[in-house]
């Protein structure tokens, strides 16, 4: 043992003595050590020839996974004099860590430590854009965004005519009265911190983007409130930040270099749906309008630098407007009939686009390509002349919010068309999506990476010295191999995996009860009748909180209808009202002695914490299998089976697995708890398959109930 993983070890040991009320738990102790000894190892800095120290962890519910895994991290990059950065899926947890989590550590421990929230710098306010829109006073450059919110609904009705825009007023007024508070200082430029209903604001139009930000040589850069929560992440020696930041912040230097600095990633599963989503591109084909806009912005900057190539660039704008809407009537031609699907979505077997579509890609990507650098050299033009012009700095630096502001667009046209072209050996998922509203439809290009692992691994991981990935739901079917493969870990030979068990009592607390119906889950119709009238005979006996999870919205819908009026007053049902709201209300009424159940979708299904009287009965309407008609799925599936692999047991078996584990893993939060899941699929104990994804479950007691009848099985979860 290394001195440097004995005092990181010490310090937590330390830590739990001195708390009083941290229970000692050997699952902790276990996974403080491997913490330990993981983040001591790594070589930081420069090197040819570094050696890597990466340990994947699943701790379950209850270990303490927050205690186990920051005090031996800042330790070790105090004695390293390094920093640590934690990273954890949502915003919301990072604000438990450093209002709650982290204060509390820092009171405990014998080293001084300091300690930032890192968040993106979209979710700042941008005070020039406010100032703008709040209409505080006049803009000479007005006329640059006269017409920039009247392409945002609208859509063609497929022979090209646009449809009538529908352009919102209602933000108006809270901009004004936002641009009061941030002067006054009752708010402080972090949309975090609005105490507004969702949906209520549009923020994008006033977010401070990076592609509209002139940095230093803006007007507003003293007072700039996402500058001024970057100053405080300079001297801290724990920056905690989020996956979506982390990930988009790679080789841009607004988070510690990776390969010095050590790294935690709390909430670990949720790493390659993320990376997914930041290597996807997509392109609407049909809402065109903000070309006309760029064309007309390029043309009065260019007129005000004297800029020698505006003709060229205002050229490209018609060039890349009209071939995209070339592309949309070749699109509707081929893939029109799927309008009329009910998933409206055209997926292009193997990544292979039909050859009609080629040359216009070609020549999208080329013309876009082309408009791209044309619109970076403007702004770079722009750029200077700010800085050599600080006089006119606030109506240069407007212009080039105004240019910026349509840059992911092009972004996006560029990205999306060179994946759309590219054919590798492992083929990217791509599709079009059709939209119908009011008789126009809308059709957008999306291109995603079939594994977001490889990537990663390329991308990120190849960068990382020392790390830790945790979370309670790792492994599937009691393996860590499908998320090694997913999170592009599953040959890098510097990984170590441990698996923490909870501490909680699962046979004695939780019992599992499996609903066999007489039909297949596999005829829709007839087994969601039948698993209707068991759940509303359940749900009559609910006597506190209960959570019930469904696999489809439409599902959730039948079910909802069918309730007796008198047990729909005891249900609250997902999209009714926010989601915190929702819980929140749940929560009244159960402190009140009311029954009460949500009836909800996968995003209840993790990350929601409903402790004891809250949740005492967990109702499972079906094994949760990606929709068979999801295109990344169906993709991989199809890529799978072409290299003659089974796609089911290797692909869509072990993410049903980790669904259903987050799922259980709402009944049991506290040694205290007791409760009871009950899943009305019965392939879970009837089928091999069903009983690998059981194999890694919590160790409830299990039993299978039909006609009413209830028998004890002798086969267990083990996780």
């Amino acid at each position: 043992m290394s001195e440097i993983e004995r005092l990181a070890y010490k310090a937590f040991e330390n830590v739990v003595q001195r708390a009083g009320d941290f229970t000692p738990r050997e699952g902790q102790k276990a996974m403080a050590r491997q913490v330990a000894k993981t983040l001591s190892e790594g070589t930081l800095g420069e090197n040819d020839n570094p050696e890597r120290s990466i340990a994947v962890i699943q701790a379950g519910t209850g270990v303490g996974k927050s205690l186990a895994a920051s005090v031996p991290a800042i330790v070790a990059a105090l004695e390293r004099k390094t920093r640590v950065v934690i990273s954890t899926a949502t915003v919301a947890l990072q604000e438990q860590l450093v209002n709650k989590d982290l204060p509390r550590f820092a009171q405990l421990m014998d080293q001084p430590f300091t300690f930032a929230l890192a968040k993106g710098r979209g979710r700042y306010v941008c005070k020039l854009k406010l100032n703008r829109l709040a209409g505080g006073e006049s803009d000479p450059n007005a006329d640059l965004f006269d017409d920039e919110a009247s392409d945002e609904s609208t859509g063609t009705d497929g022979k090209g005519r646009q449809a009538p825009a529908n352009v919102s007023e209602s933000s108006i007024v809270l901009y004004k009265e936002l641009a009061h508070d941030l002067v006054s200082g009752k708010w402080n430029g972090d949309r975090d911190t609005l105490k507004l209903s969702e949906g209520s604001l549009e923020w994008s139009p006033i977010a401070a983007e990076r592609s509209t930000c002139t940095g230093k040589q803006c007007p507003q850069f003293r007072e700039c409130t996402y500058y001024a929560a970057r100053k405080e992440l300079v001297g801290a020696n724990v920056i905690v930040a989020n996956h979506d930041l982390l990930l988009a912040s790679v080789g841009a230097k607004l988070l510690p270099e990776l390969n010095n600095c050590l790294l935690i990633l709390d909430e670990g599963h949720e790493l390659p749906s993320v990376a997914s989503g930041q290597f996807s591109a997509s392109m609407d084909l049909s809402s065109l309008r903000w070309l006309d806009q760029l064309a007309k912005r390029i043309q009065k900057v260019g007129a005000e630098l004297r800029y020698d190539s505006t003709s060229e660039a205002v050229g490209l704008c018609r060039s890349v407007k009209q071939t995209m809407a070339d592309l949309q009537g070749l699109v509707m031609g081929i893939y029109g009939s799927f309008v009329n699907t009910k998933e409206k979505t055209a997926r292009l077997p193997h990544g292979e686009a039909p050859e009609v579509l080629m040359e216009p890609l070609r020549h999208l990507e080329s013309v876009s390509m082309a408009l791209a650098k044309n619109m970076k050299s403007l702004s770079d033009t722009l750029a200077e002349q700010i800085k050599e012009s600080p006089e006119s700095a606030k109506r240069l630096s407007t212009m080039y919010a105004a240019l910026g502001a349509l840059a992911p667009r092009l972004d996006g046209v560029v990205q999306t068309s060179s994946m759309m072209l590219a054919h590798e050996q492992e083929p990217d998922a791509k599709w079009f999506e059709f939209s119908d509203t009011s008789g126009y439809v809308r059709i957008t290009a999306h291109a995603s990476p079939l594994i977001p692992g490889k990537l990663l691994a390329s991308r990120f991981w190849s960068e990382v010295r020392a790390a830790v990935v945790t979370s309670a739901t790792i492994t599937s079917c009691d393996s860590f191999d499908f998320f090694l493969r997913e999170v592009g870990l599953d040959v890098d030979p510097a990984v170590t995996v441990l698996k923490v068990q909870s501490p909680f009592d699962f046979e004695r607390q939780g019992k599992l009860t499996v609903v066999k119906t007489a039909s297949s889950p596999k005829k829709i119709d007839d087994y969601n009748r039948e698993m209707i009238g068991e759940f509303i005979v359940d749900l009559a006996n609910v006597q506190a909180g209960a959570l019930a999870l469904f696999t489809s919205r439409s599902h959730l819908q039948q079910a909802y209808d069918s309730l007796p009026e008198q047990l729909k007053e005891r249900v609250l049902l997902q999209g009714s009202t926010p989601k915190a709201a929702l819980i929140r209300e749940h929560k009244r009424r159960v402190d009140a002695g009311l029954p009460c159940t949500i009836m909800g979708l996968q995003s209840f299904g993790q990350g929601v914490d409903l402790p004891g009287r809250y949740c005492e009965t967990v109702f499972i309407a079906k094994l949760p299998f990606a929709p068979p008609t999801d295109p990344i799925s169906e993709a991989r599936a199809e890529w799978l089976t072409r290299q003659r692999r089974d796609a089911f047991a290797e692909l869509s078996v072990p993410a049903a697995g980790v669904r259903l584990n987050q799922w259980a893993g709402r009944l049991i939060r506290t040694e205290q708890d007791t409760g009871t899941v009950i899943c009305y699929d019965k392939r879970l104990t009837d089928t091999g398959y069903g009983r690998r994804i059981l194999a890694g479950m919590p160790a409830f007691r299990v039993s299978q109930r039909m006609g009413g009848e209830e028998t004890a099985l002798k086969i267990r979860a083990t996780s």
